[in-house]
């Protein structure tokens, strides 16, 4: 009997043993500035203003020395996570691996986006291994180029890439990520887009409706109707910006408030100036600067952490 009832609680622990270590897969989407602009290393004269706002530079700062500690090791290398993952499919092929620098649509390693400081969050305070499965494109909008079923119409070429990235990478999570195993819960969706909405009339009237729509369908597409969310404000150049900035910024925070389990997240204080940045005419993209793009990490890591009501132990 005593035999029979320990098998009895095995039993009805496996479940729960099999939860507890389930890859936790975040969705990474948008244009971009999801794609990340943020410079590392790059510290020409001429193309990246002597290195002014590169990561490099911009974590010497003494009063920033606690927040950047944890990316660096003792040897003076970026830290490669060995707990969480990051799957990106750019142009010119698919890059995979633990969190560091580099998973951007540049080659080699010299960029970050906001994926590099939202999964060192993440990854701190969850338990299971997490993956990131980062699907962006530059200078796309949602009412042409991502626009979902439900806003009618033609349905965007690159909202049905999005969806086909995201199966890819849910597909082959064993294959491509050997050592975290293949099973997997769908914990969150990050959103980070809203440029090229702004430019045309009709765009940015939809604007709101159309993102409510898309972060609907993909929940349906899922099957995950409460799956956390979080919408990232186009908060390029602060606060005084011109009147369709500051629509497309309401929009995306009505969004949010339009949907269950979703967190807009504010981001004009991220902002840096031109003049201490790497790429100064490069508004459109943060000017380059590598604070901005860890802040906004920093900030929607904390958003989606805040949502799920994560504590590691």
């Amino acid at each position: 009997m005593r035999f029979v009832l320990t098998i009895l609680a095995l039993l009805y622990l496996v479940p729960s043993l099999f939860a507890v270590g389930k890859v936790q897969v975040y969705i990474l989407a948008g244009q971009s500035n999801m794609q990340g602009q943020g410079v590392v290393d790059l510290d020409h004269p001429e193309y990246y203003n002597g290195g002014k706002g590169i990561l490099n530079n911009v974590m010497k700062n003494p009063e920033m020395a606690s927040r950047y500690a944890h990316i660096k090791d003792g040897q003076g290398n970026y830290v490669i996570r060995d707990d969480v993952f990051v799957r990106h499919q750019t142009k010119d092929g698919l890059k995979t691996g633990g969190l560091s620098i580099g998973f951007t649509s540049y080659s080699g390693k010299h960029h970050i986006g906001p994926e590099f400081q939202l999964g060192h969050v993440i990854g701190d305070a969850t338990k299971q291994p997490v993956l990131l499965i980062k699907t962006a494109w530059g200078g796309k909008s949602i009412y042409k180029d991502f626009r979902p079923p439900s806003s009618g119409g033609e349905v965007g070429v690159f909202y049905k890439q999005m969806l086909a990235e995201i199966d890819e990478g849910l597909k082959n999570i064993k294959s491509e990520f050997p050592q975290i195993g293949k099973n997997y819960q769908l914990a969150g969706f990050v959103w980070f887009q809203g440029w090229n909405d702004m430019f045309d009339k009709e765009a940015l009237e939809q604007y709101e409706g159309n993102l409510v729509n898309l972060i609907t369908d993909v929940r349906d597409v899922l099957n995950t109707p409460e799956l956390p969310v979080v919408i990232g404000e186009t908060g390029n150049m602060g606060e005084e910006v011109g009147d369709n900035m500051k629509a497309i910024r309401v929009a995306q925070k009505r969004a949010s408030e339009r949907l269950q389990n979703a967190a807009f997240v504010k981001t004009t204080a991220f902002a840096r100036p031109k003049e201490a940045s790497p790429n100064v005419g490069h508004g459109h993209h943060w000017f380059g600067n590598a604070e901005s793009y860890f802040l906004i990490g920093d900030a929607m890591g904390r958003a989606m952490v805040e949502l799920r009501q994560l504590k590691k132990e």
